[in-house]
């Protein structure tokens, strides 16, 4: 079958990025349980299927968006022309600003449903068919677009794009931009860390208004642990692709990569609560009540996205996993794709689509529950992962789709989203990568 093939491909690729992972028990029961498993090859081949029909995150979306274009660019390599995913990295730097900011989306200039962005498409003589938008409350792009021309480079070797002149800019030159950015325009120096508008845990909304997608004069600024993470990562990437034959790159971001660990750990780590505080808030007091205890909240996803960025020992891993179950079984969601536990209260997010238990106030995603999965099978935690990924199989088999979230009572939202495919392609070849290390047939092969 075709997706024998891409899985072999694939988790060679895998292997050669994969963490170093603590090391554990051989589990020879639990490998063949996973590869005998026929729900990973079907949900796979499922997957496989959506991201072959196109780049656009979903049904819902018209436009290709970096935030989740970066989360299924490797999968999607599997299934679609190098050419195509190489012309839509590049498209993002022709939208790049001066001061190196990168958009969220681009779309043909005819289409594009999300009327909360008309106001702020922008525009380019170089790609004159197409229109962009930047979410300015998001602090995300910039470290999204650096991660996956990373990853489209490590993936098909082609570092000439490195190369490619946009607008009379190299590439290489215009990913430092997209690094410069935060660090000029959306850096904290009181934390030493960056900062962004108040959102729930990695959404895109803002408190303060409706739409909540423009930092405007009511944004409370705060520094959270996703878009740091995130920024972590990106450098890494740097220093993995464009910055490998530097040394004076590699030793200075690699400098920063160094302060932002630390203070991540310094100003973010709840250690007495073994948890991430959701915001440090750069103003006096924040959007919120001043007698509600923000800090009872767990973000999920940005938990996973520190683990990933290697800011949590096995220890701190086993116990934001043990914090997420119980957070499951009190909120009575379906997965550990739950986006935040306790949830915002009514009234506390002006936009609609922050209310309780509704898309990423409470909902849950497997966008970001796969990837904790993930995170657990390279650090040494593979039956916790194929435990927490049972639910998110069964329902993608069940409802014959990937769904951009689910309810509490596990039904779904927003079809054909193609970032749900990415991460759970991502989540099971590495399970799977790591049954067939420690396999019975293997091991006597």
């Amino acid at each position: 079958m075709i997706v024998r093939a891409l899985f072999t491909t694939f988790s060679t690729f895998l292997a050669s990025i994969a963490l170093a992972a603590p090391s554990n028990s051989i589990n020879q029961e639990l490998a063949q349980k996973i590869l005998q498993d026929e729900r990973l090859e079907k949900v796979t081949q499922m997957g496989y299927d959506l991201l072959s029909s196109g780049m656009n995150a979903g049904d819902k979306y018209d436009q290709v968006w970096i935030r989740d274009l970066n989360t299924f660019i490797v999968p999607l390599l599997e299934v679609a022309p190098q050419d195509a995913v190489r012309d839509a990295l590049l498209t993002f730097f022709h939208f790049q600003g001066q001061d190196g900011n990168i958009v969220d989306g681009f779309v043909s200039r005819d289409e594009g449903r999300l009327k909360k962005y008309q106001r702020v498409y922008r525009y380019t003589p170089t790609r004159p068919n197409l229109k962009a938008h930047k979410n300015s409350v998001e602090t995300d792009q910039e470290s999204s677009l650096v991660q996956a021309v990373s990853l489209y480079i490590q993936y098909t070797n082609d570092s000439s794009i490195l190369d490619e002149v946009v607008r009379d800019i190299p590439v290489r030159e215009r990913l430092e931009m997209a690094l410069r950015f935060p660090l000029k325009y959306r850096f904290a120096s009181k934390y030493g860390l960056i900062w962004g508008g108040t959102t729930i845990d990695w959404g895109d909304v803002q408190a303060e208004s409706p739409k909540g997608v423009e930092l405007d004069l009511d944004t409370h600024r705060a520094v959270n642990i996703y878009s740091n993470a995130l920024f972590m990562i990106a450098i890494d990437s740097y220093l993995s692709t464009v910055a490998k034959d530097s040394p004076t790159q590699k030793a200075k971001w690699t400098s920063i990569h160094k302060d932002l660990h630390a203070a991540v750990r310094k100003h973010l780590w709840d250690e007495a609560s073994k948890k991430f505080i959701p915001h440090l808030y750069l103003e006096e007091g924040s959007p919120f009540p001043a007698d509600y205890d923000e800090n009872q909240i767990f973000y999920h996803g940005g938990t996973a996205v520190a683990i990933r960025a290697g800011l949590l020992t096995p220890d701190e891993i086993s116990a934001s996993l043990k914090r997420m179950r119980e957070n499951v079984e009190e909120s009575g969601a379906p997965s550990i794709g739950l986006t935040v536990y306790p949830i915002y209260p009514e009234g506390f997010f002006k936009s609609a689509s922050q209310r309780p238990w509704y898309y990423m106030n409470g909902g849950d995603w497997t966008w970001f529950g796969a990837r904790m999965i993930r995170q657990l099978a390279r650090n040494g935690f593979a039956e916790e992962a194929m435990t927490e990924l049972e639910p998110m199989l069964d329902r993608v088999i069940e409802h014959d789709g990937f769904y951009e979230w689910w309810s509490r009572d596990n039904q779904p939202h927003g079809a054909n989203f193609r970032a749900s495919a990415g991460v759970l392609i991502e989540a099971i070849t590495e399970l799977r990568k790591w049954a067939e290390q420690n396999s019975e047939v293997k091991s006597a092969s």
